[in-house]
């Protein structure tokens, strides 16, 4: 990954084959594009959970050293200068676009950022909460440029999908994840895919640590030793 002023570091687990793109066939195509070199800049939004930032850091991962993601959730508080030179690059992501907008430096940063990067013949991709068009901007040009992006909705994946999505994401770690050992995650466990997710990494831990595999048993008694210690 491309270094900057703070250093920030891709998770491993997110790349393309990771994803689970089931209902979002067409923005991951379009997204596999921008990160091959098709020209082109796209617009995500979306729920919490629902693949933003791993979708972002996939690009990022496929690109390489050419490309750079910001998360401004982490960064707002840095301001605008950390952007600053990164129209260089030939793909800049940027992640949780809420957190900055509606500050006057931040949306000035951004609006020379995304003329520079494009002059230069890069691409951007953008990642909110909210669609362009919705997201509390002030600088009129800077919401002009966003609204005319490519502009893709990520759907939420359903019960069978997070199954997948889970038995998907053990593979990348190396673990083996019985379907059976899958549900009952799924029905002990918060919905959203950030919390299961956080679940795996623990049992990930835990079964190392233990030498064991994750069967139901081995969950079960991981599960109540995190509850007795609440």
């Amino acid at each position: 990954m491309s270094q900057m002023a703070l250093p920030l570091k891709l998770a491993d687990h997110a790349v393309f084959d990771s994803f689970v793109a089931t209902g979002n066939e067409e923005l991951v195509a379009a997204l596999v594009d921008i990160a091959s070199g098709v020209d082109g800049s796209a617009f995500i939004w979306g729920g919490p959970s629902t693949g933003k930032t791993h979708l972002l850091q996939a690009i990022c991962a496929h690109v390489g050293d050419r490309s750079v993601y910001v998360p401004f959730a982490t960064l707002a508080g840095a301001g605008p200068g950390v952007i600053e030179g990164l129209a260089s690059r030939d793909v800049v992501c940027l992640d949780d676009l809420e957190f900055v907008a509606g500050n006057p430096d931040w949306e000035l940063g951004l609006f020379s950022l995304y003329n520079d990067l494009v002059a230069n013949g890069g691409s951007i991709v953008i990642a909110a909460s909210m669609p362009p068009r919705e997201a509390p901007i002030a600088l009129a040009d800077l919401q002009s440029r966003l609204s005319q992006l490519p502009t893709w909705r990520l759907r939420v994946l359903e019960e069978q999908e997070r199954l997948t999505a889970l038995k998907l994401r053990a593979a990348h770690r190396g673990l083996e994840l019985p379907d059976e050992t899958a549900r009952y995650l799924l029905s002990r466990s918060r919905r959203d895919m950030a919390s299961l997710y956080a679940m795996l990494d623990t049992l990930d831990g835990e079964a190392l640590r233990a030498q064991r595999r994750l069967t139901v048993p081995f969950v079960s008694d991981v599960l109540k030793g995190m509850s007795a210690d609440d």
